[in-house]
């Protein structure tokens, strides 16, 4: 049981089955997830490139999954800036909205509750309910997949900043007149240290290097997970690109410890299933990057206990309590898991 501001329990540990869905600029994923955070189903697709596409694709995923289990409600983890209040997708880099209100435009459409939420907020939620954020005081969540996301527990609550788009980190500037970013800039952290960046990395060093014996081929489709495929293989120009990935992870995570100072880092999403290639580098880059290295505590490095799920069962877990909310007496407070600052 949960205490909330006014003292009452707030059961919300056992409950129905929710869907999140997590709405990569790649990939589509949706899961029905149990109170326990375990994922009972899924669907994957190829994300549409157009508005009317990924809404209806949604809308199947939905449809498909509340057609095989019974589900209450519906969480949104969307790869893009989200209003504070939680009521639409200003602006995403990667996929097609810009100031669109895509809870009410799928709620009718699929007859259950739906919540929105940022996809790095939402991997930060599964990492507090079921994972390792539960043993940080401040706790830096960076979700890696097509680009980065960020997000801050403080205390165990969200930090959103004043227009609820804090912490866009991947879009910190780390190569002055470096590579072009989908979002207008260049040199930004996630075209450094992401799956698409570890594409483009290897791609370059393809072209930069064609002596050198390699599995990977130039001009091929390459994408980060064949890569790293080829990485865990020994192929040397793959372990060069995870070699730079990782220095520029470090880099990134040196300057989030700067600014935020927190005890510990998780990180999270798709490309963090293959981290045993590149977290000890990373923790290496970052430990002499850092500001005052050798004379302050180290924020710990630690790869999400819930894989490329984080987003999705995080989200799930967010509509499942918010719906719990919804049919409360008037008058019940939040409990504090839900808090935001």
């Amino acid at each position: 049981m949960e205490p909330t501001a006014s003292g009452q329990a707030l059961a919300v540990e056992r409950g129905p089955l929710a869907i999140g869905i997590d709405v990569g600029g790649t990939n589509l994923r949706a899961g029905v997830v149990d109170s326990d955070g375990r994922v009972a189903d899924s669907i994957s697709v190829v994300t549409p490139r157009e508005a009317r596409a990924l809404e209806d694709a949604l809308v199947s995923a939905i449809e498909a999954l509340a057609g095989r289990h019974q589900v209450a409600s519906v969480g949104l983890a969307v790869a893009g800036f989200i209003s504070r209040e939680q009521d639409r997708v200003r602006f995403a880099p990667h996929l097609p909205w810009r100031d669109a209100r895509v809870a009410e435009l799928l709620q009718p459409r699929v007859g259950l509750p739906v919540f929105l939420e940022h996809d790095a907020n939402s991997a930060a939620w599964g990492e507090l309910y079921f994972g390792p954020a539960a043993m940080g005081e401040n706790v830096a969540v960076i979700a890696i997949g097509t680009g980065i996301g960020a997000a801050l527990l403080v205390g165990g609550e969200m930090y959103r900043g004043s227009n609820g788009v804090a912490p866009e980190l991947g879009h910190l500037p780390l190569v002055p007149g470096g590579r072009l970013c989908p979002c207008g800039k260049r040199g930004c952290f996630e075209r450094y240290c992401s799956g698409t960046a570890l594409a483009a990395t290897a791609d370059e060093m393809l072209v930069a290097h064609p002596e050198r014996a390699t599995i990977l081929a130039v001009g091929s489709e390459l994408d980060g997970s064949a890569v790293a495929r080829a990485a865990a293989g020994g192929d040397p120009i793959a372990l060069a690109a995870i070699a730079d990935f990782a220095h520029w992870l470090g880099v990134g995570l040196s300057i989030v410890a700067d600014v935020f100072d927190p005890d510990l880092i998780v990180v999270a999403g798709g490309v963090a299933a293959s981290a045993p290639l590149f977290l000890e580098d990373a923790r290496r880059s970052y430990a002499g990057m850092v500001t005052g290295a050798g004379h302050r505590r180290l924020a710990r490095i630690r790869c999400s206990e819930l894989g490329p799920n984080a987003a999705l069962i995080g989200a799930a877990e967010m509509a499942r309590r918010k719906w719990a909310l919804a049919e409360l007496p008037a008058g019940t407070a939040a409990p504090d898991q839900l808090s935001d600052r």
